[in-house]
């Protein structure tokens, strides 16, 4: 399937608001594939991809999670991290695309895991880096991530940890073992 007929299929499962949040995305991602030798290819189909289930109703992702047998500890967590495996279970069920490393950078685009490929590192940053974006945090991972995409995504990371613990909010396990993961590999301990 060619990049244009998927994204004419995303167009159609999202508001325009957030289709253009993923052609930003999209543009992103492809720029820091380039600057780290990363596949663009499948940096561009998990981007164009990774919010196809964002405007889905919280009722329509909590049933997709249960009739597809997805992680059901999910739903102990804000609704807003559903929309990432659903879209990454219809990506491999339904669009047919079985490569892990954009089923995965989908998947986790929202929490992070630990042992991030570079694929689902470039997603992840791109997502949060977008230049419409206005989190507090995100300049300082823009330019960490023009050097090191560890890095980055460690300083997106810790932001959102102490945003969530700000809000007393829960914190999903995956986010929290993809930020010991990389202080690991920043060899911090």
């Amino acid at each position: 399937m060619k990049i244009n007929e998927i994204l004419r299929k995303v167009k159609d499962n999202l508001s325009n608001e957030r289709y253009e949040h993923t052609l930003r995305v999209i543009q992103t991602a492809k720029k820091l594939a380039k600057i780290h030798g990363i596949n663009v290819e499948k940096v561009e189909l998990a981007s164009a991809l990774h919010d196809y289930a964002k405007c889905e109703d919280k009722l329509t992702l909590k049933q997709y999670i249960i009739d597809n047998n997805l992680d059901k500890n999910l739903l102990n967590y804000h609704h807003e991290l559903w929309h990432g495996p659903v879209a990454a279970h219809f990506t491999e069920y339904t669009l047919g695309i079985k490569d892990k490393e954009v089923i995965n950078a989908i998947k986790y685009h929202t929490t992070g895991r630990a042992h991030m490929g570079f694929v689902e590192l470039t997603v992840f940053i791109a997502d949060f880096i977008e230049p419409a974006r206005q989190i507090p945090g995100v300049d300082s991972v823009r330019e960490a991530a023009k050097e090191n995409l560890n890095e980055a995504a460690l300083l997106e990371l810790k932001g959102t940890i102490t945003h969530l613990v700000s809000k007393d909010a829960t914190i999903y396990p995956g986010t929290i073992e993809a930020y010991n993961d990389l202080i690991n590999l920043k060899g911090d301990r």
